[in-house]
């Protein structure tokens, strides 16, 4: 993919509703640079057609933004774009791998080599978008000496040694949960500073470590939310839900249910549960 231009034209003018370049002094929100992504995404597909400008429209509907955000986003990064013409494709793509840190190579190591590190291992995103995975890592040592994506899965043993000689400050986390907060303390001691986890637990880092995390339950319980939704249904509909619902959310339900029953049938002292003249339960508020 070819790098556009490193300067744009003086004689460009400000799409309208651009606003003012922040001093560096004031960075990127993160809210922005979360952003930039999906921006980078939807321009690289432009690019590999050949497309030589985008209007903003276009491309905050490619990155599923609207185009007032988008023109805010990138006014942090000084681009403007020229009226009645767009923006740079290969310019801007340029520009936010430069922002985002992609136009140098960041070695990353996994830890966790089953069926998820093994899917991550022959990812070939990675290369393209400027990460080299420097090191498949296990403690298995029925795993270890195996190979994927054609790297051979070494020792935990080694981890400290292969980030001090690979420069590593990338670690990424597909270990069982019981094991990641222990896997995470020693990558943080042998100098790794950005940890991806896909883990399904909280981890605990100091100060100067960012953790990003990927929790796919989460994401398909959020779906789940909006299916249910879609169909309809509302919770505590009746038992048809609950039927379809997996062993710990019934086993849940059962016990509420028993706790519910126990509180009607016990009395509050000094009045009856329930009279022959159709009195209140006493577990009600006099």
């Amino acid at each position: 993919m070819a790098i556009g231009r490193s300067t744009q034209n003086a004689s460009q003018t400000p799409e309208p509703g651009a606003a003012r370049r922040p001093s560096r002094a004031r960075g990127i929100p993160e809210a922005t640079v979360a952003r930039l992504p999906l921006y980078l995404r939807a321009l690289t597909a432009l690019s590999e057609r050949s497309v030589p400008t985008v209007s903003s429209e276009e491309l905050a509907t490619a990155a599923g933004v609207n185009s007032a955000k988008l023109r805010k986003d990138f006014s942090y990064l000084g681009s403007y774009g020229t009226r009645g013409v767009g923006y740079d494709v290969e310019y801007l793509v340029y520009q936010i791998s430069r922002e985002l840190g992609l136009t140098q190579d960041w070695p990353v190591v996994i830890v966790g080599i089953g069926n998820l590190g093994h899917a991550l291992a022959n990812y070939g995103g990675f290369a393209s978008r400027g990460f080299r995975v420097a090191a498949l890592l296990d403690a298995d040592p029925t795993v270890v000496g195996n190979s994927a994506a054609g790297l051979p899965v070494r020792h935990m043993d080694e981890l400290e040694a292969i980030v001090e000689n690979q420069h590593v400050s990338i670690g990424v986390i597909t270990t069982p949960p019981g094991a990641a907060q222990q896997v995470c303390d020693r990558l943080v001691e042998a100098g790794v500073t950005s940890i991806l986890n896909f883990a399904p637990t909280v981890l605990t880092v100091p100060d100067g470590v960012d953790v990003r995390k990927v929790d796919l339950s989460i994401e398909l319980q959020i779906l789940a939310f909006h299916e249910q939704r879609k169909a309809g249904e509302e919770p505590g509909q009746g038992d048809s839900m609950l039927d379809r619902a997996p062993g710990p959310v019934r086993a849940a339900a059962a016990k509420l249910r028993r706790a519910a029953g126990a509180a009607k049938a016990e009395p509050v002292k000094g009045k009856p549960a329930k009279g022959t003249d159709g009195d209140l339960s006493a577990v009600m508020p006099a």
